[in-house]
């Protein structure tokens, strides 16, 4: 079994090169890859050494599956070339997410749809990702009318400069900023870059993965996104209004018995779900559950989950499972 991790030394990628490791994935031989910078460079896994190679020498290698953290225009160009040559492909950037060719999977909620045709696959945005752990299984019992989303975004969903922007801001040293404003101590209404209808990309990647995921485009969604001075973690507070009646005994019942979903909800004892809980860890919180009297059939929810675990590699390596167990993948 080859795996190659494309953008083995950036954030993401030291992530899934620690969950492969720790969840023991049935690898035989790694291929970390990385930018030409990083090239003959090595890195330590399992105890082993292991050299950073190019990705045109990891397409030569033939993995069995290549996960991708490099951003969509190194997957535009070399995911094709891998499955080209027989490797399963799972990307985290937006290159292929909306391509109707290509399966955008969330782990828990529709694993199902991946065939032995699906060379490469699509892992959806962070936000989208933690928040339809905990719609799919709402949507599948009371069917989802309207999402109203609003996100609080760690920098890390932008990347190592947008942690040092941050650390550096808070020392008072100088920085390359990645942001047009500081965000220490501060909020920006402003995630990734404004798109001609007044939403920014991240925005909108909410609304039609969602769709997707969930292949129901009936569904009517607004959202907005903001970036928060925290370094891991997005919270997001979801307001739902589902066509058909619910009792919030049936929606804890549900949600407690989904798979990779932790409910944290007494309130009464501030027990509730927060970044600093949810930090490093796989599964997906939800919490402040409750009703929206100001609508019929309304319901409120408040979900955090880690972005670099849960939003990015978690799903990533639990796909790889599951192409696996599904047996589109010999080991």
């Amino acid at each position: 079994m080859k795996i190659a991790v494309i953008g083995s030394t950036g954030v993401v990628g030291k992530v899934m090169l620690y969950l492969l490791e720790s969840r023991n994935f049935p690898l035989t031989n790694l291929i970390p890859v990385a930018s030409q910078n990083s090239v003959g460079k090595k890195i330590i896994f399992k105890n082993k050494e292991y050299d950073i190679v190019s990705i045109n020498d990891a397409v030569e290698m033939k993995p069995d599956i290549a996960l991708f953290s490099a951003g969509g225009s190194t997957s535009l160009e070399w995911a094709p070339k891998f499955a080209e040559v027989g490797t399963r492909v799972i990307d985290n950037s937006s290159a292929w997410r909306m391509d109707s060719s290509k399966k955008l999977v969330v782990s828990e909620v529709n694993s199902e749809v991946l065939t032995n045709d699906d060379y490469i696959i699509a892992n959806p945005n962070c936000s989208t990702m933690q928040m339809l752990v905990v719609l799919a299984p709402l949507h599948e019992k009371f069917k989802i009318k309207r999402l109203v989303i609003s996100t609080y975004q760690s920098v890390s969903g932008t990347g190592k400069t947008a942690i040092d922007q941050l650390n550096s801001e808070r020392n008072n040293l100088s920085c390359e900023k990645v942001y047009p404003y500081s965000i220490d101590q501060n909020l920006l209404p402003h995630c990734d870059v404004f798109e001609k209808d007044g939403y920014t990309k991240e925005e909108n990647k909410l609304i039609n993965e969602t769709r997707k995921i969930l292949n129901d485009y009936s569904i009517q969604i607004t959202s907005t996104a903001v970036r928060v001075p925290i370094e891991i973690c997005h919270g997001e507070t979801v307001n739902i209004e589902f066509k058909d009646k619910f009792e919030l005994k049936e929606v804890y019942s549900i949600l407690r018995s989904t798979p990779g979903l932790i409910v944290e909800d007494e309130p009464q004892d501030n027990l509730y779900p927060m970044p600093l809980n949810a930090a490093n860890k796989d599964e997906v919180f939800v919490g402040r559950i409750r009703r929206d009297f100001s609508i019929e059939n309304g319901l409120n929810l408040w979900i955090v989950a880690d972005n670099l675990r849960k939003g990015a590699a978690t799903n990533t390596i639990q796909i790889a499972e599951k192409l696996i167990e599904m047996g589109l993948v010999r080991c």
